[in-house]
């Protein structure tokens, strides 16, 4: 079937918002885009009547396009996000903040360039510094902006990350409860985890 436009409707047509239902393997969402000063897309990937909730449960997520889409076993992303849309779907209420900062905020290239120098046996913090780039580049104003968005105020934070609840508070949100969220390890990925807990404080069990 094909939809026939008028004119008068071309202008109400392009100004519609970006916020659509998405069906997804563990179950349906809806899905906000916010674009931030530099042009970088971010996601808010949410259950309905998660701007009602007064406390909800959310989740910070750095992209990882290769523990994201291709599953690779080097980190513990893709479990995590995996995981987290489960536990949204079962709370009923929820959301994702899916951040575009890929590799700790330095960039695709430069992360595969860490992963080659992790090759030569440099620790994932070591090879960013080695790079010249920090440990941790990423900023959470805007996960906080697209948070107050919704008329959120209050999250349960699911994160092992100290420095994201830090920088929700720190930008207005508040975090009511930090939600450990382990998921993902195995061999591959040990050591990366065990450097997160020693050497960037991340709450983590990895024994």
């Amino acid at each position: 079937m094909t939809i026939q436009v008028k004119k008068s409707q071309i202008t109400e047509i392009r100004n519609v918002e970006s916020d659509a239902f998405l069906p997804t393997e563990s179950g349906n969402f809806r899905i906000a885009i916010t674009p931030d000063d530099r042009g970088m897309e971010h996601a808010l990937l949410y259950v309905d009547g998660f701007s009602e909730s007064s406390n909800p449960l959310v989740r910070i997520h750095s992209e990882c396009l290769t523990g994201d889409a291709f599953h690779s076993l080097k980190c513990d992303c893709g479990a995590q996000l995996k995981k987290s849309m489960k536990r949204i779907q079962d709370e009923g209420a929820g959301a994702i903040v899916y951040l575009r900062q890929e590799g700790r905020g330095i960039g695709l290239e430069a992360k595969i360039q860490a992963y080659a120098l992790q090759d030569r046996g440099y620790d994932t913090l070591d090879a960013n510094l080695a790079l010249g780039l920090p440990a941790d580049a990423r900023d959470y104003e805007i996960a906080a902006t697209m948070l107050k968005k919704k008329g959120v105020k209050s999250v349960r934070l699911m994160t092992n990350n100290p420095l994201k609840v830090k920088g929700l508070t720190d930008n207005g949100i508040e975090v009511s409860d930090r939600v450990s969220h382990m998921s993902g390890l195995c061999e591959s990925n040990r050591d990366y985890l065990k450097t997160k807990k020693a050497r960037m404080g991340h709450l983590l069990d990895v024994e």
